[in-house]
């Protein structure tokens, strides 16, 4: 955990972001600096209704990035082979497996979670912690008007 003194305290990640970035045009010592987080919380935001037709393209589309990495990768293993044909080959043999998988996974947990969402954590509030020695110098830079 970063130790120092709290010498702003900011409601966004991005405020706290800008004070970093004043502190740095002004020459301040920045590897000093560290955002804290406080008040952590998780936000789930619903993006929609789970479906068989989604589930299957969500699968295909993940399965067909896996392919083409291994197609690329076995091509560079195996000079030999015909690059074209052998990257679109694994590219499609990857959408299917990720496809079936994908089916698989939402038929078995169809009845628990019927929808997609997205999660992250975020903070209350964002302070920056400098070390004692130049706390003074960092809370005059960003009490200064801005340039």
């Amino acid at each position: 955990m970063p130790r120092g003194e709290v010498v702003a305290t900011y409601e966004s990640y991005v405020e706290a972001q800008s004070a970093v970035d004043r502190l740095a045009h002004a020459d301040f010592p920045v590897a000093e600096v560290s955002i804290v987080g406080s008040d952590l919380k998780t936000v789930e935001r619903v993006l929609g209704k789970q479906s068989y037709a989604r589930a299957a393209v969500s699968g295909a589309l993940s399965g067909l990035w896996l392919g083409l990495f291994f197609g690329f990768f076995l091509v560079i293993l195996s000079p030999t082979a015909t690059s074209l044909p052998f990257i679109a080959a694994a590219s499609l043999i990857g959408a299917g497996f990720g496809m079936i998988f994908r089916i698989v996974t939402y038929s078995i947990s169809r009845r628990r979670r019927d929808f997609t969402s997205t999660m992250q954590v975020i903070a209350t509030s964002y302070s920056l912690l400098v070390s004692p020695d130049v706390a003074n110098k960092a809370k005059n830079v960003l009490e200064a008007p801005a340039a």
